[in-house]
């Protein structure tokens, strides 16, 4: 038989990423949109863009490092306290086991059982995984999360700064928009693809929440009365 498919072994990486790139675009094509409906100077604009790049990519970088390894620091002292109560009082810990399995739809004798077998093979990995929800799938990865956080910035944040670079000066507001735009969709579809979910709505999600961003940065750079034409 062919195994069934999953995706939920992608889901921190994943996650990651797709945040990683869709703040890159939207944070630099924000920043491009602000300053040129500020400004009718191309270097500014470029200057700003690639500004904002580099401090976001190292600043999602060094944001997700430090909550994810939050995370671990956490998971470790849960476990930590786990291997305690059950070198100190393993019959409560069976029977928390017991009384989880029970709620799971087990009846009370094979409860039992299974909860003395998984115990005697490992108990510790039994309790986290059965009692505090971790497993090897969703364990915290600090270092792997930051860098895809990082990348994935970069890599969705450059395409802005592209745009800045060679679009032409007028109408260079509604270019960024456009271009941010097409980024999203492409980056919602992808992501999409990647998770095994709708890609419709992925789509819609990333674009209204896009367009809300860069909308409010034009609004700040239009209080400096600047025509985007």
């Amino acid at each position: 038989m062919e195994l069934e498919k999953h995706y939920i072994n992608r889901s921190a990486w994943l996650r990651a990423a797709v945040l990683g790139a869709n703040d890159g675009i939207l944070s630099t094509a924000s920043i491009a949109i602000g300053v040129a409906a500020a400004s009718d100077i191309r270097n500014p604009i470029v200057l700003a863009s690639l500004a904002g790049l580099v401090a976001g990519a190292f600043s999602m970088a060094a944001g997700e490092y430090v909550s994810v390894s939050s995370q671990v620091d956490i998971e470790s002292a849960d476990l930590e306290r786990e291997k305690k109560e059950l070198d100190q009082i393993p019959e409560i810990e069976l029977a928390e086991l017991i009384k989880i399995y029970e709620r799971r739809g087990l009846d009370q004798e094979t409860a039992l059982e299974v909860a003395i077998q998984l115990t005697a093979h490992n108990a510790l990995e039994t309790h986290a995984r059965d009692e505090l929800g971790m497993n090897e799938i969703t364990q915290a990865k600090p270092l792997q999360a930051a860098m895809a956080s990082g990348a994935s910035f970069l890599s969705g944040g450059i395409l802005p700064l592209l745009v800045s670079l060679f679009s032409p000066m007028k109408g260079m507001v509604i270019y960024q928009y456009l271009f941010a735009i097409i980024f999203l969709i492409a980056l919602g579809s992808l992501a999409a693809m990647a998770g095994g979910s709708s890609i419709i709505r992925a789509i819609v999600r990333i674009t209204f929440w896009g367009t809300i961003a860069m909308g409010a940065t034009a609004l700040v750079g239009y209080l400096f009365n600047a025509n985007i034409l």
